[in-house]
């Protein structure tokens, strides 16, 4: 269930009542007010919020709002219905948008986890320990700009997809500075088995990456928690870049393009399985011209990862063949 808590002026809510009677809403109450606007309180099923929430937004005016609360729980509680049996989307547009867009910014405190991650892992995997490079992942928050970029061209939204870049170069190219300053101190004369790994790709790393960015955006749009499939994202994408910045300060250029064609792999899968299930999720704008926007940029990024994904396989067989 979600309570929807309306405010805007009395006379762009005449037509509130008739609204909720057409999506069959029992619970629907006035809840006061104060000066010129008139609050009211409506009780919906998860499965028709987004519909209402859309519907909502044509009536409310400059100064109108719409407050999105989601319980902890209703009672009595209720069977849940057909529709939200089947329904697999539990988490509505705005709710999204909040959640992916606040993992987006580029803050003193996303750059400083970055930071503490990047350090973290390079030491762990110079002195090849697996225990303190499953630690960095905790920390690191990759997750968010990565998400955020498949979202943008859903929604077709430019100033979301430029923070979303900036925080993705900014974020990735830290941890390779950090990581290669580590790598002058440190020279890996004889690497460890941890970076390693992280300098051999395969078509195993492409479907690791896929899997990585689906499990993030289901776990967005679903509602459940991103923590675990954020620590995933991480590993697919903190590891190699902290690889490629120590093998190029240990002036290790061969294993550096492993690393290197490593990362850009997974930053290209991540950003595709997670486009594909946000068109398969059904993730669009409200209104048609933004949605006629964001068909177009849904296409063009497809085209792009598809097409960059095509080159680095064929680079991946190449160099293994």
């Amino acid at each position: 269930m979600r309570l929807i808590e309306v405010i805007a002026a009395p006379e762009n809510l005449e037509k509130l009542p008739t609204i909720v009677r057409d999506f069959e809403i029992k619970n629907f109450w006035p809840a006061g007010g104060k000066l010129d606007l008139a609050v009211y309180r409506i009780l919906v099923e998860q499965e028709k919020s987004q519909e209402l929430l859309d519907a909502l937004q044509g009536i409310l005016g400059p100064e109108g709002h719409i407050v999105l609360i989601t319980p902890e729980a209703v009672l009595p509680r209720s069977e849940p219905s057909s529709e939200e049996r089947k329904s697999s989307l539990q988490t509505t547009r705005e709710e999204l948008y909040e959640e992916v867009e606040k993992g987006a910014r580029l803050t003193s405190n996303f750059l400083l986890l970055v930071a503490l991650s990047t350090f973290v892992a390079s030491i762990g995997m110079i002195k090849d320990n697996i225990a303190v490079v499953i630690g960095a992942m905790v920390i690191a928050p990759l997750l968010g700009p990565n998400i955020a970029l498949a979202l943008s061209t859903a929604l077709g939204d430019t100033k979301l997809l430029w923070s979303a870049v900036k925080a993705n170069v900014v974020g990735l190219g830290l941890a390779i500075a950090i990581a290669f300053a580590e790598g002058l101190l440190w020279p890996a004369s004889l690497p460890s088995q941890e970076l390693l790994a992280r300098t051999d790709v395969g078509l195993d790393s492409i479907a690791l990456a896929l899997a990585s960015g689906a499990a993030a955006s289901l776990s967005l749009t679903t509602g459940l928690s991103s923590v675990l499939v954020g620590v995933m994202v991480a590993v697919a994408l903190l590891p190699p870049a902290a690889t490629l910045g120590i093998m190029l300060g240990s002036g290790q250029n061969e294993l550096a393009l492993g690393a290197g064609l490593l990362l850009a792999v997974n930053v290209v899968c991540i950003n595709l399985s997670a486009k594909i299930v946000f068109l398969y999720k059904g993730i669009k704008p409200r209104t048609w011209l933004t949605t006629e926007k964001a068909r177009e940029s849904s296409t063009v990024s497809l085209l792009i990862w598809l097409v960059s994904l095509a080159i680095l396989t064929g680079i991946i067989v190449v160099t293994r063949g």
